[in-house]
C-alpha cells in the first residue's frame, strides 16, 4: 500500500446559519459557505467562524468538516443546465454545495473510512459520506439534485479532527490509508439501494 496520495485545497470555506427557502417553506441553513483568506483555524468541532443548524445530520465531532471535489463542479453545471437552473456555463462559487473544503486531487473512490488528510498544520480523519437532503436541492435549484448526488457518488465526505490547528487555501495534503474496510463510494452507494428498496 502506498504512503499516501497528494491532493491540494483549493478554498477554505465557512458561514453563518441563514434562512433559506426550501421545499415550500423557509429554514434555517449553515449551508452557504464562502471563501476565506488567510488561516482559518480548526478546532475539534469544525472551523472558526463557520456554523452548522442541525447537528443530528452536520457538524459535531465525527462531522466537523465537509470536504468536496472541486472536480465535481463541472457536472453540477451541466446538470443545472440540463435542468433549465442555469442558460450559461457559469462556475459555481467556492463553498456553494456547503462545503468547507474545495480540494482537488482526491475522489470518493480512493477514499476510505478512516484514511487521515494530513495538511502542514493540522489533521483530519474520514468518516462518511455526505448525505444530502432538501436543502441541497434548493440550492442547486432542481428538485432531484440529492438523489442524483447520492446515485452518482458525488458526496464529498465528512472529516473529524484528529489533529487541530489551522487550514490555508492553497496548500497541499497528503491521503494516508486507514483500515480500508468501507469506501466512501461503497458507503454512499449502500445508501442508495437502502433508499431505493
Amino acid at each position: 500500500m502506498n504512503s499516501g496520495v497528494t491532493g491540494r485545497v483549493q478554498h477554505v470555506c465557512v458561514g453563518t446559519a441563514r434562512p433559506l427557502a426550501a421545499a415550500g417553506r423557509t429554514v434555517l441553513s449553515g449551508i452557504g459557505k464562502q471563501p476565506v483568506d488567510g488561516a482559518v483555524a480548526v478546532s475539534p468541532l469544525g472551523l472558526a467562524g463557520d456554523e452548522q443548524v442541525d447537528l443530528s445530520v452536520h457538524g459535531g465531532l465525527q462531522k466537523a468538516v465537509y470536504a468536496y471535489p472541486a472536480e465535481h463542479a463541472a457536472f453540477w453545471r451541466r446538470q443545472r443546465q440540463a435542468h433549465g437552473v442555469s442558460l450559461f456555463d457559469e462556475p459555481l462559487p467556492p463553498g456553494f454545495v456547503g462545503e468547507n473544503l474545495a480540494i482537488e486531487g482526491v475522489l470518493e473512490p480512493g477514499v476510505w473510512v478512516g484514511d487521515t488528510l494530513h495538511f502542514p498544520r493540522c489533521v483530519l480523519r474520514v468518516t462518511a459520506p455526505r448525505e444530502p437532503c432538501f436543502k441541497f436541492n434548493a440550492v442547486m435549484g432542481f428538485a432531484q439534485a440529492a438523489r442524483l448526488m447520492v446515485r452518482e457518488a458525488r458526496c464529498g465526505f465528512y472529516l473529524a479532527v484528529e489533529q487541530p490547528g489551522t487550514l490555508v487555501a492553497g496548500e497541499a495534503f497528503v491521503l494516508r490509508p486507514g483500515p480500508r474496510a468501507l469506501s466512501i463510494t461503497e458507503a454512499i452507494q449502500a445508501k442508495w439501494v437502502k433508499h431505493r428498496n
